[in-house]
């Protein structure tokens, strides 16, 4: 038995909904193809007509990096946005606000609950909504800002799929997030973007949207790249606060 048989046994008995075929190679569609995904997604490539369920044109003048061009694989079509407003009971007449507050490497790139919930207060005693997103391993920071904004945000942690949280983002005024793997989403959403760094380098890993707002305190001991702080007091986050957090949504002039 060969490695693509290998693949096509573990894929079939995870029972996925939707992929992305990132190669441009008919063996890439091949795969899902053999398994009966639903929802397969790629850029047209060599005969992959039938083997995918939903083909991109490839613009490369528009996406030039490659990072690009996968991400935008996962953004899906308008009429998805509606579904999950329905589902998740959004009303559409106020502005919102995502707060990203997961980070997958650790702690070192995640800003503090309170300093999250701090924004969130001020955005909703101006009218807004605010909704969070993040995966299962994010739900202890949720819960932390659950408490301290007294259960006010729209908690939607751990309760997406990925292509969910997307069209989320998509519905979205404006998005404060740790540097993860949601806010490069967000920058390929060419949403209004405050990017937040501790040990990561904006200059290494920025979002990759013109518009997007970094906020990073330079620190000499930053970036270290460490999932936690060598020096055990991560000032690179601690010390950005929430009112500069909040200053850069208000210069998007929203």
């Amino acid at each position: 038995m060969n490695e693509a048989d290998d693949l096509n046994k573990v894929l079939a008995v995870e029972n996925y909904h939707w992929t992305v075929v990132l190669p441009n190679l008919w063996k890439s569609a091949l795969v899902p193809f053999a398994v009966k995904i639903p929802q397969r997604v790629g850029y047209l490539g060599e005969f992959r007509w039938g083997l995918l369920t939903e083909l991109r044109k490839l613009v490369k003048q528009v996406l030039p990096m490659t990072v690009q061009r996968f991400v935008a694989l996962g953004l899906v079509d308008s009429g998805c946005p509606a579904v999950v407003t329905a589902k998740f009971n959004l009303t559409r007449d106020q502005k919102i606000l995502a707060l990203c507050p997961g980070a997958e490497y650790g702690l070192a790139k995640r800003w503090l609950p309170a300093h999250f919930a701090a924004v969130a207060e001020a955005k909703i005693a101006e009218g807004w909504q605010v909704m969070l997103l993040g995966s299962d391993k994010d739900q202890d920071v949720a819960e932390q800002i659950n408490l301290l904004t007294k259960h006010q945000c729209l908690d939607f942690i751990g309760k997406t799929t990925l292509a969910e949280a997307v069209d989320l983002l998509s519905l979205v005024d404006a998005i404060v997030s740790n540097d993860s793997g949601l806010m490069h989403v967000a920058a390929a959403l060419n949403k209004p973007l405050v990017a937040i760094y501790g040990s990561s380098d904006p200059g290494f890993t920025p979002p990759l949207h013109q518009a997007a707002r970094i906020v990073s305190l330079q620190k000499s001991c930053a970036p270290c790249f460490k999932r936690e702080c060598p020096l055990g007091h991560t000032h690179c986050l601690t010390e950005i606060m929430p009112d500069r957090v909040l200053s850069e949504i208000t210069a998007f002039n929203l």
